[in-house]
Order: structure tokens, then C-alpha cells, then sequence
């Protein structure tokens, strides 16, 4: 989760399940418009597809204010702090909390199609902080204010062992003795304060790891580090906490079995190209081969817009089916941004996804070759 600032606070039909072939094929088709409509072969540009963010923190729009989140392309920079406290001082190295948390950098490149590159420098010292553990209010009612402290007295008191003019963000990772930081929340700044800042830096992201990262394995290293990219939570923060996505991207359940990002994510975050985005904006039909997400290379999602800031996806999932789910942008982080269909099961052959509001159908017709219809209508 991430801690806004004051400034950025809120506001089936099933059949039996079939592997889907390395690539499926979908139908994309929709109702002939009135008037003039797009030809029945005719997709519309990716960016047409592109929602807006409404919410003015995390969300699905493709409009990240790059101001606020850091680039999620490129090699990214990160110093590793490992903290311990008067109440709780570390009784052993840092090398096991820095092996837990280092499958997490491949990960995120294996994610990302190699276009983004987390450069790690673990700190390998214990650095001690200047107040009681149990004094940082971490709880799940922590603040900005009492987040950035934690921050702020992490990075003073390791300045004189490092030069944080050379990192974009900082991990600070406790000692496991330190019980009462409990969870791991992302710091994003706020440009309209001081912040906290080293060297000359304006330290602008972190993520402050819990003893939650034992729980989560490397994995939440990735989560939370989506947040500085501008990735809403995909969990649920109020009733049944995993009833929007499952597991199905490291943003709901992060120990879920999902190994990608949804292909929606990846193409938000610029991992994957415009032209790997089928898009249906107005009437029409198209035919197109989709890739699995796990898979580099190919077109990656189809996607058909319903409204201002709202769409479905489909996308195919290597040996699993075709997942389909809802997205609206201006829906805010934990409140379903994002919606799995089907129960949060992929589609196989012979299954079928509807929208009658929306004018939306999905088909997947065939074994081993899935072809998908979306069909909308204004």
C-alpha cells in the first residue's frame, strides 16, 4: 500500500476448462454504429483505448503524472537500508534480509520484457535509529506525516555511510526484532513539502519493508514498488480482501500464482508497445493473435472501450485460458479498479463473457485455438 499525502487523500456460462496454444486468436466484434461506422476489419489506434486517470493518485489511467511516480522504464537506482533500534537492536547480518528481497530486481525485469532494470545496492550495515521502534505508529491508520519521519530518520542517520545523490529511490528493511513494524507501506513525496532529502537530493520514493516481507516472500518488494510507478492496490481494503483479481497480478495477491503483471498493467507502465494493444473503440470487427502475457513479443491484449474510463480486456495466460476483466480509472486504489470476470477464472473453450449493458460479448470458441468476440455498441 502506499500512504498519500494530505494533498493527494481521497477522494457465466461455464464450460470445462482448456488450455489455450501459444497464440490465441481472438474476434473482436462489435454492433454497426447508426451512422458512419469503422470497417469490419478496421481497429482503432491503441490510443484510443487509453483511459484517463479521475482519482489524482494511483489508478489505471494512462495519464501518470511523472512528477509525482517515477519512470517505470530504464535502469532504476535503489540503495537498501537495513534499520535496527534502541528497543530492538539486529543480533545478526544483513545478508539473509538482502538475499530474501533480491529475486524480486529479476523478477520485475523478467515482468517488464527487460525494459526495466532495478540496480540494487544493499547497505550492508546495521543502521541504527534514532527513536523506539513502537514510536512510528506503524499500523494500518499511519500517516503521511509519520511515514515521511521514519524516512527522514532512516536516510539521516545512514548519510554518512552513503551518497544518496546516486539513487532514485531507498528500501529500508528492519531487523526482524523490530516487531513492531509490521508492515510494508510505499513513501511517495509530496512536492508541495520539504520532504526529506540527503546530498542534495530530494529523496522522492521508498518503500519501508514490515516483517510482512517473511510472509510475502520478494514478491511484495515488487508490489510496492509498483506503487511508485503509479499501480493502484488491487486488493480490497474494506470485506473480502482478494474478491477483485485474486491473485492474477502481483498487485492484488501477492502471493498469488500469477508470475505478470496483468497485460493492461504492462502496457500502462510501458512495458508493452501501442502496437501490441488491440483496441475497439467504436463498431467494428477484427481478428486478432494474442500472445500470453508470460511471453515476450506479439499482441499482448485486446481491449474494447465502454465509457470515459472504462473497458474490458481480455488477454490470454499461458496454459490457463483467457482471462477477462473490467477496468475504470476512475475508481479508486482498493476500491476495484480493476475487476476479474468468471469468478476470477480464465475463460477455455466453449465459455462465454457477456455485458448487455455494455454491449459486450466474449466468445472463446475453439480447443487450443481461442477466438474471442467483443462485441459493443453505443
Amino acid at each position: 500500500m502506499s500512504v498519500p499525502a494530505p494533498s493527494h487523500r481521497p477522494r457465466v456460462t461455464i464450460a470445462a476448462a482448456v488450455t489455450v496454444s501459444a497464440a490465441a486468436v481472438l474476434s473482436c466484434l462489435a454492433s454497426p454504429a447508426p451512422a458512419a461506422a469503422t470497417t469490419a476489419d478496421a481497429l482503432a489506434p491503441a490510443a484510443a483505448c487509453a483511459l484517463p486517470g479521475r482519482t489524482g493518485w494511483t489508478d489505471e489511467g494512462h495519464d501518470t503524472d511523472r512528477v509525482q511516480f517515477q519512470p517505470s522504464t530504464g535502469t532504476r537506482r535503489v540503495l537498501t537500508l537495513f534499520v535496527d533500534f534502541p528497543d530492538a537492536p539486529a543480533t545478526d547480518t544483513t545478508d539473509a534480509y538482502a538475499a530474501h528481497l533480491a529475486p524480486a530486481a529479476d523478477w520485475l525485469t523478467s515482468a517488464s520484457y527487460g525494459r526495466l532494470r532495478l540496480a540494487v545496492d544493499p547497505l550492508h550495515r546495521w543502521i541504527r535509529m534514532p527513536a523506539r521502534s513502537d514510536s512510528y505508529g506503524f499500523a494500518r491508520g499511519l500517516t503521511f506525516e509519520a511515514h515521511e519521519a521514519y524516512v527522514r530518520d532512516a536516510v539521516a542517520a545512514a548519510d554518512p555511510y552513503a551518497d544518496f545523490s546516486r539513487y532514485d529511490m531507498v528500501y529500508v528493511v528492519p531487523t526482524r526484532a523490530a516487531t513492531a513494524v509490521s508492515f510494508s507501506p510505499t513513501y511517495l513525496y509530496d512536492p508541495k513539502t520539504q520532504g526529506v532529502t540527503a546530498d542534495g537530493t530530494r529523496l522522492k520514493w521508498a518503500v519501508t519493508f514490515g516483517q510482512d516481507m517473511w510472509h510475502w516472500g520478494p514478491k511484495v518488494a515488487a508490489h510496492e514498488t509498483g506503487h511508485t510507478f503509479g499501480l493502484p492496490d488491487l486488493y480490497a481494503f474494506s470485506g473480502s480482501t482478494h474478491r477483485y483479481v485474486g491473485g492474477w497480478d502481483v498487485m492484488g495477491n501477492i502471493a498469488g500464482h500469477a508470475p505478470q503483471f496483468l497485460g493492461w498493467h504492462s502496457w500502462k507502465l510501458g512495458w508493452i508497445r501501442d502496437r501490441q494493444v488491440a483496441c475497439v473503440a467504436a463498431p467494428g470487427r477484427r481478428t486478432v493473435a494474442l500472445t500470453p502475457v508470460e511471453r515476450p513479443g506479439g499482441t499482448k491484449i485486446a481491449v474494447v472501450r465502454t465509457g470515459d474510463t472504462t473497458a474490458y480486456v481480455a488477454e490470454a495466460r499461458e496454459g490457463q485460458g483467457v482471462l477477462v476483466y473490467a477496468v475504470d480509472s476512475a475508481i479508486q486504489t482498493g476500491e476495484g479498479p480493476v475487476r476479474v470476470m468468471n469468478g476470477l477464472a480464465a475463460y477455455g473453450p466453449g465459455q462465454t463473457f457477456t455485458d448487455p449493458d455494455a454491449g459486450v460479448q466474449i466468445d472463446v470458441l475453439a480447443e487450443n485455438v481461442v477466438r474471442v468476440r467483443l462485441a459493443r455498441t453505443r
